[in-house]
């Protein structure tokens, strides 16, 4: 709701002064959907191509700037991969050119340091779920002086921004959850990092032919998305679920769909590649344990599998 909020308030508080926003290829769905919304309504959108690793050039967005730019949209950390952009670089040519520069923060927030006004944010978003808050509560933040024209009109809650009953319980739990997280923040960050970095390594020495998809370092600390050729993700996924074990193929919020994920695209991955792609995040309750376990069957799932695959004859 926030990411629709910014996009939709900005392209229709400024129409006056342009139509024209830029995105990045590897937005969440939620900016990825409501972008083709606005095309609809005569807006123009860029959408910024990434590299192989998932990041974005600055440079790009800098040249894909126009007098009729209003707004630039980059998410921090994709939900995917998790790659971290360099979003200080892009809002200080934001902030050069004139133009909002807006980040969808909700896998960054609490996970790793975020600072609006040192990266010349305007607008911010972010998620209470993602962090351990309540499910259905969001964050926006709006530079002083900004204009938004809302989604809801109504008794004018929230400065005028979102009128609706506020959810002050949920409200205060998200409170809550950013202030544990940002406490633990660094010593959480410094665990997670080191896991990941761990397991990433031994998943590759124990199980040939498998790659990681996103940045190596460049990364958020709990996220990890692997390729293993010549098997299904989906299969690894329903083979992982019998050991309780819960990972994802591409974005939990279009888990239903198996349209190949658009961020995997982007990274200029094939069909075959992409489907063979699992997300495995680690958060605040997995153990070294977690790992070992999941080091003893993962193997033995994708070698059973590939028995079985049509691209057998491929494995050497």
């Amino acid at each position: 709701e926030s990411n629709n909020t910014v996009l939709k308030g900005i392209s229709s508080s400024y129409r006056n002064k342009g139509d024209h926003v830029i995105i990045s290829a590897i937005e969440h769905d939620c900016i990825m959907e409501c972008a083709s919304f606005l095309e609809k309504q005569d807006i123009e959108i860029t959408r910024i191509p990434v590299n192989k690793d998932g990041l974005i050039n600055p440079e790009d967005i800098r040249n894909a700037i126009t007098p009729k730019t209003i707004l630039v949209s980059v998410m921090h950390a994709n939900n995917e991969i998790g790659t971290i952009q360099p979003i200080a670089e892009i809002g200080k040519i934001c902030r050069a050119k004139k133009v909002f520069f807006h980040t969808d923060a909700s896998q960054s927030l609490g996970k790793i340091p975020l600072d609006a006004q040192k990266n010349s944010i305007d607008l911010l978003t972010a998620s209470s779920h993602k962090l351990y808050g309540p499910k259905g509560v969001g964050l926006l933040y709006i530079r002083n002086g900004i204009s938004l024209t809302p989604l809801l009109h109504g008794g004018g809650h929230e400065k005028g921004i979102r009128s609706s009953t506020v959810n002050v319980p949920s409200i205060a739990a998200f409170t809550k959850a950013v202030a544990i997280c940002q406490k633990e923040m660094k010593a959480e960050s410094q665990r997670l990092t080191l896991l990941r970095d761990k397991l990433i390594t031994a998943i590759q020495k124990t199980i040939p032919h498998t790659y990681l998809n996103g940045h190596a370092t460049a990364r958020l600390p709990n996220n990890i998305n692997l390729r293993f050729m010549f098997v299904e993700g989906e299969s690894i996924l329903m083979q992982l679920d019998k050991y309780g074990f819960a990972v994802s193929t591409g974005s939990a919020c279009s888990s239903r769909s198996l349209t190949p994920s658009h961020v995997l695209t982007a990274l200029g991955l094939k069909p075959a590649e992409i489907h063979g792609s699992v997300r495995i995040t680690l958060g605040r309750w997995t153990k070294e344990k977690d790992l070992i376990y999941l080091l003893k069957v993962l193997p033995k799932i994708i070698k059973n599998l590939r028995k079985i695959s049509p691209f057998s004859n491929l494995i050497q």
